[in-house]
């Protein structure tokens, strides 16, 4: 007689063991998902939240604006008139420049030469220098020639690429070379 002999399960008795099995599994399966899911919020806080942190820390930091190189704090919408001349030849600025998918405020809608400043908020100084135009343009601003002559509303002026346009300016640039 053996006493050590195994006892034979009955059939429910191995039912029961296999659901218990079973139950773990599930249990240790959602642990897993949850972990998973907690780490995955926790990681969308953080980066969430250090771009807050950057972008407040930025903000706080930043230079202040001089007021001298502020023209406008509730935008503007100004018109010049920009013509060119290359070794004595009118050139064409062509029409909508700047004006695309996202249109830049400076821009043009015809060739007629009008380059309009339609900015919104804080403007600044630099916005308006023709030289931006020409950036708009694609162009150098020396690209017509080396020799140049500016006037502005009659009255010669050096500024050149530097020039901050007004409302109502009549700007012509003489390219000799």
């Amino acid at each position: 007689m053996e006493q050590n002999k195994e006892k034979q399960l009955s059939s429910k008795e191995i039912y029961d063991l296999k659901r218990q099995e079973s139950a773990v599994v599930q249990r240790r399966n959602e642990q897993k998902r949850t972990v998973k899911r907690v780490m995955k919020i926790t990681f969308i806080v953080i980066i969430v939240g250090g771009s807050i942190g950057a972008f407040v820390w930025y903000l706080a930091t930043r230079p202040p604006i001089p007021e001298g190189e502020i023209l406008s704090r509730n935008g503007l919408h100004w018109h010049s008139e920009l013509t060119i001349f290359a070794k004595g030849e009118k050139q064409e600025i062509p029409a909508n420049l700047g004006i695309g998918a996202v249109h830049n405020p400076m821009h043009t809608h015809d060739s007629s030469g009008v380059i309009h400043l339609e900015f919104q908020g804080v403007v600044r100084k630099d916005n308006l220098k023709i030289g931006r135009f020409f950036e708009v343009w694609g162009k150098n601003f020396m690209e017509f020639g080396s020799s140049i002559k500016m006037t502005l509303n009659g009255e010669e002026n050096t500024e050149l690429e530097n020039y901050v346009m007004q409302d109502k300016d009549k700007i012509e640039l003489k390219f000799d070379e």
